[in-house]
C-alpha cells in the first residue's frame, strides 16, 4: 500500500490544530499532539495519528471534554487518585504521572489511580516521564473490552498495556512496553488497511474457534491473552490484563473488565456503568530511595551490557533490549521522517476538510 513521508514538525502543526479546535487549550492541545506523535516517532503506527480522527469522533459525541477540570480527589503523602473529567487521555495521563512524580520526590515512591479518563496513547510516553528524574516509571491502563480470558468466549478485558521505563547510566533506559494481549487492537487495525491476515493465535471466533481473520472482531469474534492458548500460556496473559484493570479501575473507581468505554465512537456504550470513565495507573520510584543513583546505573549498565553480549543461537541476530527498537526507530524517524499509510493521509484530509483546516497532503 502506498505511503507519504513528513516531518515531525508538520504532523505536530497539524495535529494541535485539530486538537485546538475542537476547543483544547493551547497547552493541552500541545501535549495532545505531543503525546499521539510519540508513537509514530516510536514506530508504534497503530496509536499514532492514525487514531486522531478517532478521537475528534469521541469529542462529537461528548465523551470527550475538551477544557477538563483536572484534579485530585483523594490522597496520601504516596498515592493519590485524579479524576479526569472526560478529557483526553493524552492529556489526563501526563497529569497524573507528574502528580506521581512529585509524591515520589517527598516520598521516595508515587502511585497514582485514575477514573473519569479516555485513551491514553501509546504507555511509554507516560513512563519515560520519570528517567530524566533518576525513577523508574510505570504506566498502565485498561481499555474497552476487546479479550476473551482463557477458555471464554465473552470479551472481559482490554488490551490493557504495562510500561515500566528504567533509567541507566551510559547505556540508552530499559523500556518494556507490551499489550497484555498477543497483540494490540491497533495491528488488527493495521492489518485490516493491508488487507492482510492476522498470525495465528492473535485472534478467535465467536465460538472461540482460531481465527486469522483481521475483521473477526466485527462478526463477534475476540483477541486473545498473551500466549494465545493455554498451552503457551494464556492464563499468564490472562492474569497480567486482569491486575491492569484492577490496579487502574478498582484502585480508582474507573469502569473496569467489559464495562469499560469503547473507543470508537460508534460502538453503544455498556448499559452498566460501574464507574467512571477508562481508568489508568502510574507509579513512580525514586532510585535513590533504594540506594544511591549512580551506583544503581553502573549496574544497570552492566546488567544492559551483559544481556547484548549474550550468544545467540544465530550469529546474525542480536539480543535487544525493551526500548531497543523504539528508540532506533525514533532516531530514523527523526532523521527520515514519518512514513502514514496512504489510507491514513485520506482520513486525515477528510477531517481537515471537515474542520475547515489545511489539509495535511497540501500543507
Amino acid at each position: 500500500m502506498p505511503e507519504q513521508v513528513f516531518a515531525y514538525d508538520q504532523l505536530l502543526a497539524f495535529t494541535k490544530n485539530v486538537f485546538h479546535n475542537i476547543g483544547c487549550p493551547p497547552q493541552q492541545a500541545d501535549t495532545a499532539a505531543r503525546v499521539l506523535l510519540s508513537a509514530d516517532m516510536r514506530g508504534v503506527d497503530s496509536h499514532g495519528v492514525a487514531r486522531l480522527s478517532g478521537y475528534v469522533r469521541l469529542w462529537e459525541v461528548k465523551r470527550v471534554n475538551a477544557i477538563p477540570d483536572i484534579k485530585i480527589i483523594h490522597e496520601s503523602p504516596s498515592t493519590a487518585v485524579v479524576d479526569g473529567d472526560s478529557g483526553l487521555g493524552l492529556v489526563v495521563a501526563p497529569y497524573a504521572m507528574n502528580v506521581a512524580i512529585e509524591k515520589a520526590k517527598q516520598a521516595g515512591t508515587g502511585w497514582v489511580s485514575v477514573q473519569n479518563s479516555n485513551h491514553f496513547g501509546i504507555a511509554a510516553c507516560h513512563a519515560m516521564m520519570a528517567l530524566d528524574n533518576d525513577m523508574i516509571g510505570i504506566a498502565m491502563t485498561n481499555a474497552s473490552p476487546l479479550v476473551a480470558p482463557t477458555f471464554s468466549i465473552d470479551k472481559m478485558l482490554g488490551t490493557n498495556p504495562i510500561c515500566v521505563a528504567v533509567p541507566a547510566g551510559t547505556e540508552p533506559p530499559f523500556v518494556a512496553d507490551l499489550a497484555t494481549t498477543t497483540a494490540a487492537n491497533g495491528k488488527l487495525e493495521i492489518l485490516q488497511r493491508k488487507s492482510q491476515p492476522t498470525p495465528s493465535g492473535w485472534v478467535q471466533d465467536k465460538d472461540g474457534q482460531p481465527s486469522t481473520d483481521p475483521h473477526i472482531l466485527k462478526q463477534g469474534g475476540a483477541l486473545l491473552p498473551l500466549g494465545g492458548d493455554r498451552e503457551h500460556g494464556s492464563h499468564k496473559g490472562y492474569a497480567l490484563g486482569a491486575v491492569v484493570d484492577i490496579f487502574s479501575a478498582l484502585l480508582s473507581g474507573a469502569n473496569y473488565a467489559p464495562w469499560v468505554p469503547p473507543f470508537p465512537a460508534y460502538v453503544p456504550m455498556p448499559s452498566q456503568q460501574p464507574g467512571k470513565g477508562i481508568g489508568h495507573f502510574f507509579g513512580a520510584m525514586r532510585i535513590d530511595a533504594f540506594r544511591t543513583a549512580d551506583d544503581f546505573k553502573e549496574h544497570m549498565d552492566n546488567w544492559i551490557k551483559g544481556f547484548r553480549n549474550a550468544r545467540t543461537s544465530d550469529p546474525s541476530l542480536n539480543v535487544l533490549i525493551p526500548g531497543d527498537p523504539e528508540r532506533e526507530m525514533e532516531t530514523y524517524r527523526g532523521q527520515h521522517g514519518i512514513p502514514l499509510l496512504q489510507s491514513v493521509v485520506d482520513d486525515l484530509d477528510k477531517l481537515a476538510g471537515n474542520m475547515g483546516l489545511d489539509r495535511l497532503s497540501n500543507s
